[in-house]
């Protein structure tokens, strides 16, 4: 460490405390991310409970743009269960996501803290 120029190590800080800046503002992106994904998981969840509750003759209807289309139950049922799928993978991949950052997020601050205790003292 000793025979780097104050140059070369002032990029390398620099390139660590970038890293660690990035790091920590995608994670915080990616809990974000996870948070709405998690609630449009529970409210498509409520609707799934809500749709098995009502009779099987009263009529189902989904709306597109301004109007309502009336959907066979069958049909609505597996949209909605398709969707709560997609929501559900999608919470994972952010999950692995989010597992990523915060270990680069750790290993640039652990870098950083090593720099520095190693650092000579200046008197």
């Amino acid at each position: 460490m000793a025979s780097l120029s104050d140059d070369t190590l002032r990029k390398i800080l620099d390139q660590i405390q970038t890293t660690a800046v990035q790091s920590q503002r995608a994670l915080s992106i990616s809990k974000q991310h996870t948070a709405t994904k998690e609630r449009e998981r529970r409210i498509m969840q409520l609707t799934i409970d809500e749709i098995g509750s009502i009779d099987e003759d009263v009529n189902l209807y989904k709306g597109v743009g301004k109007m309502f289309l009336m959907v066979p139950r069958k049909e609505m049922e597996k949209e909605l269960k398709d969707q709560e799928k997609e929501l559900t993978d999608d919470i994972t991949n952010l999950a692995k996501k989010s597992k990523y950052l915060e270990k680069q997020y750790n290993d640039a601050q652990n870098q950083l803290r090593d720099i520095f205790h190693h650092a000579p003292k200046q008197q």
